[in-house]
């Protein structure tokens, strides 16, 4: 009985393989998309912050 066991587990659906490879190809995306968009945009000078300059009035010593 246990030979007709081995035997359905021996056999793979086709399937398999490409959900693996759909998998990986997901996993993947997972880790470097956000490395991707975080280099993207810090690459990106920011422009120099300028502080308003207010007139300073002197007080009639």
């Amino acid at each position: 009985m246990e030979s007709a066991n081995t035997s359905e587990n021996a056999s793979e659906p086709p399937s398999s393989r490409l959900s693996h490879v759909v998998g990986t190809v997901i996993a993947l995306l997972t880790l470097m998309l956000p490395l991707l968009a975080i280099a993207h945009y810090s690459a990106v000078d920011p422009p120099p912050a300028t502080l308003p300059s207010y007139p300073l009035s002197r007080s009639p010593e």
